[in-house]
């Protein structure tokens, strides 16, 4: 079952990344009706992908692997989680800019959005791209043990 839960983490890891990847993407085109519809899903992609990523990873924490207390006492595995949380908490930003598009895109009308706007998702996206680099360097430092206490 563990090794499941590892598929299941990683798989959602690559999505996320994947995700986020297409939205930069996407961001740096002029901005269409079918761009600002391929945003949405691609955020919509990496919303799901960060649940299924932070629901799983809680549970191996929990339940498998070494356990909460081996985690919770591992500055890295601290640093990984605020990191994710935080990259999810700035994620929110693009999320209700592309959600404010849903009626011009249903018209069929390419969403006003200001560059002002545009460079701020572009900005955003870089820094979660950023973020998720520094997880995986947390994840490889938590896995060698390194930054235990307690």
């Amino acid at each position: 079952m563990s090794a499941l839960f590892a598929f299941v983490h990683h798989a959602a890891a690559f999505a996320l990344v994947s995700a986020l990847v297409l939205e930069l993407v996407l961001v740096r085109d002029e901005l269409t009706v079918k761009t600002a519809r391929l945003l949405k899903k691609a955020d919509m992609a990496f919303g799901i992908a960060a649940g299924v990523l932070l629901a799983v990873g809680l549970a191996r924490v929990v339940y498998f692997e070494k356990g909460a207390a081996y985690y919770f006492h591992n500055a890295p595995f601290i640093a990984k989680l605020s990191l994710f949380l935080l990259v999810g908490l700035i994620s929110i930003y693009p999320t209700v800019i592309f959600l404010s598009w849903r009626k011009s895109t249903k018209e069929g009308k390419a969403p006003a959005a200001t560059p002002a706007q545009l460079r701020t998702i572009r900005a955003i996206v870089h820094f979660e791209l950023v973020g998720v680099v520094l997880i995986l360097l947390c994840a490889a430092l938590m896995a060698r043990g390194i930054g235990q206490f307690g």
